[in-house]
């Protein structure tokens, strides 16, 4: 009886891990999603709205024009790609908007549902427009290839597994709230999204240098920004200590990938 217990326990478990994979766009990597779409995006909004409330929006109309001009671009790109590739239904619920906050630190992010927050102070690095599209496009990429809901699936299922997951989501939306809050970070005064894995970066810049491309930018501003980067970003840690790749890595792989970006590139 105790056999058949566990053997039905790991049954339930394999089918439902099973049933909440998906594949990410372009890499076609399997990935596991196991939060329901709704629930990212309702959370998405809610920490979204009180981040904008509580922080302080550029009145700076030049570059807040500019955000939004590079949003909207991209925005239409990643609608395009998402289409031609029968991807679309990934979208559904997507509203996006595109903020320039006043804040000193190098960053940017994109919550899920294309909520997408450029920070004042990584536009010294970012240098023109060009350079925002790749900074947008390697974020929104992220949202795209769903990696928040990768990783809070993967905590979830740590924490209570398959079965228990199916009791967290619907009995303790606490708990999911609070992974919600581990993986992204937003805070009251601050919002960063903790670091992503080697895979998930190199899959975003793969991506986002897609959507650039398709957004009418050039692919080699990627190099560009990048080299910009190591030289503004100090000293790093070795790559095999670190969740990015390292700069020299993430320059070459982004020249391996230009080639196939240049295919979707239109002035």
């Amino acid at each position: 009886m105790k056999f058949l217990k566990h053997f039905i326990l790991l049954v339930i478990t394999s089918t439902t891990v099973f049933l909440s994979c998906s594949t990410v766009p372009l890499t076609g990597r399997s990935q596991l999603n196991m939060i329901p779409n709704s629930e990212m995006l309702a959370m998405s909004y809610q920490q979204y709205d009180l981040f904008l409330k509580e922080n302080k929006i550029s009145t700076n109309k030049a570059e807040v024009d500019m955000v939004k001009r590079v949003g909207g671009k991209i925005e239409k790109a990643v609608e395009k790609y998402m289409r031609d590739n029968n991807l679309s239904s990934r979208l559904s619920g997507y509203n996006w908007d595109f903020n320039l906050v006043e804040n000193d630190q190098v960053n940017a992010w994109c919550m899920p549902g294309g909520k997408v927050v450029v920070y004042t102070g990584i536009l010294p690095v970012t240098n023109d427009e060009a350079g925002l599209a790749v900074v947008m496009g390697h974020e929104i990429a992220h949202a795209i290839a769903e990696h928040g809901n990768e990783r809070m699936s993967q905590q979830l299922l740590q924490q209570v597994g398959a079965v228990g997951l199916m009791v967290a989501m619907k009995d303790e939306p606490v708990q999911t709230q609070a992974i919600w809050m581990s993986v992204y970070g937003v805070g009251t005064q601050v919002a960063f999204l903790l670091p992503y894995s080697r895979t998930q970066e190199s899959e975003a810049d793969h991506l986002g240098l897609i959507f650039m491309a398709m957004a009418g930018y050039d692919p080699y501003e990627a190099t560009a920004f990048w080299e910009r980067m190591a030289k503004s970003g100090g000293a790093t840690p070795p790559e095999f200590l670190s969740t990015h790749p390292s700069y020299e890595t993430r320059i070459k792989d982004l020249n391996d990938w230009i080639p196939e970006a240049m295919k979707y590139y239109k002035k």
